[in-house]
Formats: C-alpha cells, sequence, structure tokens
C-alpha cells in the first residue's frame, strides 16, 4: 500500500487483489468523516436524526426479521 500527498488530494494506492466491498466500506468512512467535519448540525440534531434513521428502517425491515 502506498499513500501520497499531492497540493489537491491524498492517493492511496491498494494492491488489486484488495478486498472491494471492505475497501468500500473503509471510503465510505472517511468521506462520511469529511462531510461530518462541514456540518453545523448540533448533537442533539444529530442524536435526533440517527434516532428517526433508525426507527424509519426498522418500519420498513421489522418484517424480515419478526415472523
Amino acid at each position: 500500500m502506498q499513500i501520497e500527498r499531492t497540493d489537491k488530494e491524498i492517493v492511496i494506492r491498494v494492491p488489486a487483489g484488495t478486498d472491494l466491498p471492505g475497501l468500500q466500506q473503509i471510503l465510505d468512512y472517511v468521506k462520511f468523516r469529511n462531510v461530518a467535519s462541514k456540518s453545523k448540525a448540533s448533537q442533539t440534531q444529530l442524536d435526533e436524526l440517527a434516532k428517526e434513521s433508525k426507527s424509519t428502517w426498522w418500519d420498513e425491515n421489522k418484517a424480515k426479521f419478526v415472523k
């Protein structure tokens, strides 16, 4: 693995055989951190958003888990 910093970006090179789903999860986390660092939302607002999204997800998916 190689990491290189340029004036405009950071370039990460990984072997072609790298686990793509795992790499995608890491990239999603990095993207989340980048977006979150620019957010002006309060912790209370973020907590409420998380609560709402979990509730919505459960409402949409509970039939898959509860028979």
